[in-house]
């Protein structure tokens, strides 16, 4: 070990054990400070905290080397030290020539006749960088909580102000998992009431064998076709479908009751005018279509999300205008519905007719009926939460992603463009990253001049301010 000295002879007055004994035990570094709180000597153990320029320190008041928040720090370890013979450990964080900080944790001793103190230091940036890991991966965890909140929350708003009565059984057990509040307003119970009972029940006698059947079908291919069936209250007639879908490691049917007769249809007209106002009023874009991709309807939102005034510019146009690729996306929102029967959180982008684009999460579901089938699009701006995740060198593949996805929206040479600007920044950042900010070695590395690198970093927004970009990572 050859510990370095930022002042030959500083530790001269020590007692030579005592010396030894602090720079082989108590960490990476050591400061020795007058009574007065002058730094006149430093000893450091590593060559990397040797040439962070950490000499500078020399000849300054020990609290004036730290940020201003931890400089009560400082005065507290010689205060705690000046009343016993050592205190408690407390970290710092020191400011380094290059700008960057130097966290370390420093216990203080009190030695020799003169009053002088003796500050062992342990590097704290491996555990500082541990620490902001963890904190990143907490975050992470929320995002991802917060949204399958909304995801629950979307699904709980649709099933519940869904017009036709659902019901989700257990196929295993033929228990009802959930009932939305038209399926309670069908059987004449609380939506509450019908969970845990064991379908079917409010069919007449004579049409239970019509319901086996479109259960049994149900299972066999994942749906079954619409069968007409009476209800034992009141023996009002309602069309009855199933289909499957897995939740965990169980499969469930989804359970539809259609209304038939014209007098419950007229009765439901209230609740579905309730239904599409409250559409009308979401913040998420609300779009339906035919079968064909030729818009229907549009509430407000998708109205200022394609940057449009009335619903009478948008009825009747594709919608592949303004949403996803054009003559690519759709066509795979129709594949998949077809096969699975819903799109779930597909992210795509939107245009605006006047060159807004805004990147868009899409769900979507069909109603394949035989005469007009329709196909409802809900949309979210998702924009804002991707431009608040992570950047830099951590997110390259995340970002080659997304500039996969503009193919066909933007030519080749745009693409190669930008695709090399990502790669240059991100190589440079990495460099920056490996040398500590200590742009001189960062240049060296990538094998460019100093200018060089500069003009980079001006291009690529990586300088903090014209005087930084004179003074600063020398």
């Amino acid at each position: 070990m050859n510990p370095s000295r930022a002042v030959d002879g500083g530790l001269a007055d020590l007692d030579p054990q005592l010396a030894a004994d602090l720079v082989a035990n108590t960490g990476d570094l050591a400061v020795i400070v007058d009574r007065t709180g002058v730094v006149r000597a430093v000893v450091a153990t590593d060559t990397e905290l040797r040439e962070a320029g950490i000499e500078h320190w020399v000849g300054q008041h020990w609290a004036q080397t730290v940020t201003g928040e931890t400089r009560g720090k400082v005065e507290a370890l010689l205060r705690d030290a000046g009343s016993k013979s050592s205190g408690r450990r407390r970290q710092v964080n020191h400011l380094l020539p290059g700008g960057n900080d130097l966290p370390v944790s420093y216990t203080v001793m009190r030695v020799g006749r003169d009053g002088a103190f003796v500050a062992a230091g342990r590097d704290m940036r491996t555990v500082s960088a541990l620490q902001q890991r963890l904190v990143e991966a907490q975050q992470a965890m929320e995002r991802d909580y917060w949204r399958l909140r909304h995801v629950e929350t979307r699904y709980r708003l649709l099933f519940q102000l869904a017009a036709e009565a659902i019901l989700v059984v257990d196929s295993s057990t033929m228990k009802v998992m959930d009932a939305n509040a038209a399926a309670g307003k069908l059987f004449g119970e609380a939506p509450e009431k019908l969970s845990g009972r064991a379908f079917p029940f409010g069919i007449a006698p004579e049409d239970l064998r019509a319901v086996g059947d479109v259960i049994s079908n149900a299972r066999a291919v994942g749906k079954s076709g619409e069968v007409r069936v009476r209800l034992a209250r009141g023996g009002e007639s309602s069309g009855i479908s199933a289909s499957t879908f897995r939740q965990d490691s169980s499969t469930l049917l989804l359970i539809r009751f259609a209304p038939l007769d014209a007098d419950r249809q007229v009765g439901d007209g209230g609740e579905r005018s309730r239904i599409a106002a409250l559409l009308e009023q979401s913040p998420d874009s609300f779009v339906i279509t035919d079968i064909a991709g030729l818009v229907t309807y549009a509430n407000r939102a998708f109205l200022d999300l394609v940057q449009l005034t009335s619903d009478e510019q948008v009825r009747g146009q594709d919608i592949g205008s303004w949403i996803g690729r054009p003559g690519a996306d759709f066509d795979v929102f129709v594949t998949m519905l077809k096969r699975n029967g819903a799109v779930r959180l597909a992210l795509t982008s939107a245009r605006g007719v006047h060159g807004l684009s805004t990147e868009v999460e899409v769900s979507a579901a069909w109603l394949p009926d035989a005469d007009h089938p329709a196909i409802g699009f809900m949309l979210r701006d998702v924009g804002r939460r991707l431009a608040a995740g992570p950047q830099g060198a951590r997110d390259l593949t995340r970002a080659v992603e997304q500039l996969t996805s503009l193919v066909g929206r933007v030519s080749l040479r745009e693409l190669v463009r930008d695709t090399t600007d990502l790669v240059e920044r991100h190589f440079i950042e990495a460099a920056l990253e490996l040398t500590d900010d200590n742009r001189t070695s960062a240049a060296e590395v990538l094998g460019v001049s100093r200018q060089s690198l500069y003009v980079k970093l001006r291009r690529h927004r990586l300088l903090d301010s014209p005087d930084n970009a004179l003074s600063g990572g020398e």
